[in-house]
């Protein structure tokens, strides 16, 4: 029975000091829901009998069919501790009465963006591992995302039973194994750990380390056995979080993803940062409305679509496609799900096959430098392109070069870490596309009249032909603009922004065009997970959708191999389905986003891959198939 009554749930909201928000986060099915269900069943909320059964906080029908968790669900539980549990702790309280606001969290990486968006409202982190499976790729992920957000982790090994029932392993291999996955813990948490937190590492001599098996409702920290223990353990209590904060209502329709609130009258406050994600939106469908009438329900409904999911990107083609950009084929699969039922009211859709975004980059200097007239023939800007140094674009994806750096700081890392010249690096005139992307247009110009005149003009024609690149309008990547030369009008009504911006695009399209331009395609790193009889199966078919493995370890004590492979993003639709049916459901793979890889075929040359790829691309935003020669771009002398 429920221990607890509203009028109690009510009260406890005012003892600030009281109260825990914690996010249950881990890799897929090491059991964060059924572990909920437990710490459900200890409030009274549901029979401990049921507890792991229940699944209760996987409220979806969806969730329930598919056996994983889709979306953050939080649920509030009531909790009273007895006074010898609490005699070590020296934070703040009033009284032994606590409220915890759990949320279950999914372990699906395509689900990624529902652990930070629920990361974002807790103070604490309950990590999840099994402790057959270990430490797993998800498991990584989900921590660094914690500590990202400077969320303080403890830690619990689950599925103790499967260790004593399942391979009845003896004590000490019991006991190497439980040290094996802390250890593997603390060294992400030290891999990822933020000053500003201070030791987050996690220890069972200090009871931040539980031991559990969610599915028969027991769990316990060596604070528990520290009286039996005592000569063998020193016993400290785990330290709580100190100040709360894994909510407010009322303000969605005017907020996209994130916001910060204050009252109207603070003026000490700072903006919440955007969210770092640990994955990208880089598989995308087309969707459009079976009856033409429904369209405005299709357009409010994808603005929903954008605020409920925080990593979901939609878009509008110029060709006026509605464009739903995920983190793979199951993410996408559950946003079409939601924008029709629930955003939609039902109204059916019709969808696209997948597609993949791809970047444009360019594999060496220019071969000449290029020039474009203006329309008015009185202009005339000369440059030149290069791919930026190895790690640079990486580099300014993660923020640690960017548009806002001090000069003096961001030149100091441009030649000590890339080779720059010192002077060079204070010329950047801007990074793009969307001010703050891998390309950047630098001014190599020397004694040229009026050239602040027209840099914002630049800036612009750049900023437009870096969101579309001259192979097929995907976004540029990796890419240095050098300005190397201009010519201009001495009337400052002559050279303005109307004779400029075009001017500035064509000529970066042409010095795109001279420097052997490449596409990039996405990488997904697989973690696969599967016993030695599946391996044959799992080879062949990597092999068959262009990925290589790059590291196969077995796990000590089981009879698990890991594999970790490299897959084109093209290549993954159906590989889940394939592999399954390879290894007779064997093999369990995990796919997120890792890194952008070069096609090294010419996308000029229509017979290339690239090239096909290329005209596929074009044929599907409705360009023109056959891309524009250079020559078009390019004015003679």
């Amino acid at each position: 029975m429920v221990k607890f009554t509203a009028d109690e749930l009510r009260r406890i909201m005012d003892l600030k000091h009281n109260i825990r928000n914690m996010s249950v986060i881990a890799h897929v099915d090491h059991g964060k829901s059924t572990l909920t269900d437990s710490l459900v069943a200890a409030a009274g909320i549901i029979a401990q009998e049921v507890a792991g059964d229940v699944r209760m906080t996987d409220t979806r029908a969806d969730e329930a069919e598919r056996g994983i968790t889709i979306k953050s669900t939080g649920i509030s539980l009531y909790y009273e501790m007895s006074d010898d549990s609490l005699k070590s702790y020296k934070g703040e309280r009033q009284g032994n009465e606590y409220l915890i606001n759990l949320i279950d969290s999914p372990g699906h990486v395509d689900f990624s963006s529902e652990v930070t968006a629920a990361l974002r409202i807790t103070d604490g982190a309950l990590v999840v591992v099994d402790c057959i499976e270990g430490v797993c790729v998800q498991t990584e992920t989900v921590l660094r995302q914690a500590l990202g957000e400077r969320i303080r982790p403890v830690l619990t090994v689950n599925k103790m039973d499967r260790c004593f029932l399942e391979l009845q392993v003896d004590g000490e291999e019991a006991y190497q194994t439980f040290q094996r996955v802390i250890e593997n813990a603390n060294v992400i948490m030290a891999t990822y750990e933020d000053p500003l937190l201070g030791d987050v590492q996690v220890y069972p001599e200090k009871g931040t380390v539980a031991f559990s098996a969610g599915l028969h409702g027991w769990a316990f920290t060596l604070t528990n056995f520290a009286k039996m223990y005592a000569s063998k353990f020193g016993v400290d209590e785990a330290k709580m979080m100190e100040r709360l904060w894994v909510a407010l209502v009322g303000l969605d329709q005017f907020i996209t993803k994130n916001a910060t609130l204050t009252n109207e009258k603070e003026v000490d406050a700072h903006p919440i940062r955007a969210m770092k994600f640990s994955v990208s939106p880089v598989v995308r469908v087309a969707v459009q409305c079976k009856v033409a009438s429904d369209l405005p329900k299709l357009v409010e409904g994808l603005k929903r679509l954008a605020k409920s999911d925080p990593m979901v990107v939609c878009s509008i083609e110029e060709s006026g496609e509605h464009i739903i950009a995920g983190a793979g084929e199951l993410h996408l699969e559950i946003c079409l799900k939601d924008l029709q039922d629930d955003f939609m009211g039902g109204a059916e859709i019709i969808k696209s096959d997948p597609v993949v975004s791809f970047r444009e980059t360019v594999l060496e200097k220019s071969i000449r430098t290029v020039m474009s007239k203006s329309p008015n023939k009185h202009n005339r800007l000369y440059m030149e392109a290069r791919p930026l140094e190895e790690g640079l674009a990486e580099a300014i994806d993660d923020g640690r070069i960017g548009p806002r750096d001090d000069p003096k700081v961001r030149s100091k890392i441009l030649s000590e870490e890339f080779g720059w010249d010192k002077d060079l690096a204070k010329k950047i005139w801007c990074f793009g596309p969307e001010t703050t992307g891998p390309n950047m247009v630098v001014d190599m110009c020397k004694g040229v009249q009026y050239l602040n005149e027209i840099k914002d003009s630049v800036v612009a024609g750049f900023q437009w032909a870096s969101k579309e690149g001259a192979l097929a309008e995907e976004n540029m990547r990796g890419i240095c603009f050098e300005v190397c030369d201009v010519v201009l009008h001495a009337d400052a009504i002559h050279r303005g922004g109307g004779q400029v911006i075009p001017t500035a695009r064509r000529v970066i399209y042409a010095s795109q065009l001279t420097a052997k331009p490449r596409l990039l395609e996405p990488v997904y790193l697989v973690e696969i997970q599967a016993p030695e009889q599946a391996l044959g199966g799992i080879y062949s078919v990597l092999n068959q959708k262009r990925g290589h493995v790059f590291e196969e370890m077995q796990r000590p004590g089981t009879p698990l191999y890991n594999i970790k492979a490299y897959l084109p993003v093209v290549e993954s639709f159906g590989f889940s389905g394939t592999l399954r049916a390879a290894t007779s459901g064997q093999a369990f793979p995990q796919c997120v986003f890792d890194h952008w890889d070069m096609m090294m075929s010419d996308p000029m040359d229509p017979t290339s891959q690239a090239g096909t790829l290329v005209h596929d691309i074009r044929k599907r935003k409705g360009l023109k198939e056959q891309m524009t020669p250079l020559s078009e771009f390019e004015d003679k002398l």
